[in-house]
């Protein structure tokens, strides 16, 4: 599956900044955070397209006040409008990402914002978590044929399985699932990230990580389980404030979240038996079979003799029970490969 000119799977894990709540009402830090994002060595700038009135309605019913989360109090209508990223300025980020060869796309929140987005040709969407089960939104965003991915924050076993049944059912079958923890911030201990593997398994679909954890640890392990995805709140700088800064990784932390995972992948390599050509050089200097104490023709070859030691220039270990007990067919000084042809 390619998102522009990124082929998801076949290589580096595709890293995407998600810009979200951190634009500080001022176009000019969220375009700044876009090419901050590309220093930082993100492969992508994700946006979020709503407004207040898309996504709820202005009610001062209980219902409508934000509980148990860092955003107590507040009503539903008065976060998104502090929140949203006003859809005038969606052009000119669009723009600046293709100046800094960046790839960007959005999630959409209802019908309204992927018709508007569908005007710069996004290479993909993103449906948030807890629009997973909007099975009309999802329908219609996979309708327009491009990479779908999904946050799985709320979701049971049925509902990721009816959002991608809903996917394949327009045609759509390029979807990608991201293990999420819906909560802002997440605890480690909730990332859950032996989901990822399953879920790639079980649902037959490329899997990754949405992370709202604090620092790098949980992206890095998530590359390691075999995240082909990873998505993290990304601001300029925390001075920007808004919603979403409080678990948002600044230009310098996410740099280093980047090099770490970019670093993970290294370390996984591939599978391969055959021995590098550093391997063969180290194992010069693993065992083999030497003569330890200098040995005279016909001298019985015993424990004391023939050793298994460090290098290992001589014979094979293996054939320690075959020579003991044998017979030496030549003089033999201390210090010297044993071979074969002694016996």
């Amino acid at each position: 599956m390619k998102i522009d000119n990124f082929e998801i799977a076949k290589g580096n894990v595709f890293i995407i900044a998600e810009l979200s709540a951190n634009h500080g009402k001022d176009i000019e830090i969220a375009v700044e955070t876009v090419r901050a994002a590309k220093r930082a060595g993100a492969n992508a700038i994700k946006l979020q397209t709503y407004t207040a009135d898309t996504i709820t309605i202005d009610c001062d019913k209980d219902d409508f006040l934000i509980k148990g989360t860092i955003w107590d109090g507040q009503k539903l209508y008065d976060l998104y409008k502090e929140a949203s990223l006003p859809w005038e300025w969606h052009q000119r980020l669009f723009e600046t990402a293709i100046e800094e060869d960046l790839i960007c796309f959005s999630s959409p929140f209802d019908k309204t914002a992927v018709d508007f987005l569908e005007q710069f040709n996004p290479p993909a969407y993103k449906i948030a978590s807890l629009e997973l089960t909007d099975i009309q939104l999802i329908e219609y965003t996979a309708s327009k044929g491009k990479p779908m991915i999904m946050s799985t924050g709320i979701a049971n076993e049925e509902d990721i399985q009816l959002a991608i049944d809903t996917c394949r059912a327009v045609g759509n079958n390029d979807i990608i699932l991201l293990k999420t923890s819906s909560q802002y911030p997440a605890k480690i201990e909730d990332a859950n990230l032996a989901m990822i593997p399953d879920m790639e398994k079980r649902f037959n679909v490329i899997s990754g990580l949405s992370d709202h954890t604090m620092g790098e640890l949980v992206p890095i392990v998530a590359a390691t389980l075999g995240a082909k995805v990873i998505e993290k709140h990304f601001i300029l700088n925390k001075s920007v404030g808004g919603p979403d800064a409080s678990f948002s990784l600044d230009e310098k932390e996410f740099k280093d979240m980047v090099d770490a995972v970019r670093s993970s992948e290294k370390s996984l390599g591939k599978i391969n038996y055959a021995l590098s050509e550093k391997a063969k050089k180290s194992r010069e200097f693993s065992r083999s079979l030497y003569v330890v104490k200098a040995i005279k023709t016909g001298e019985i070859i015993t424990e004391e003799n023939v050793k298994s030691i460090r290098p290992g220039y001589g014979l094979h270990p293996k054939y320690y029970k075959d020579i003991i007990g044998k017979r030496a067919s030549c003089n033999i000084q201390k210090g010297e490969r044993f071979k074969i042809e002694y016996l």
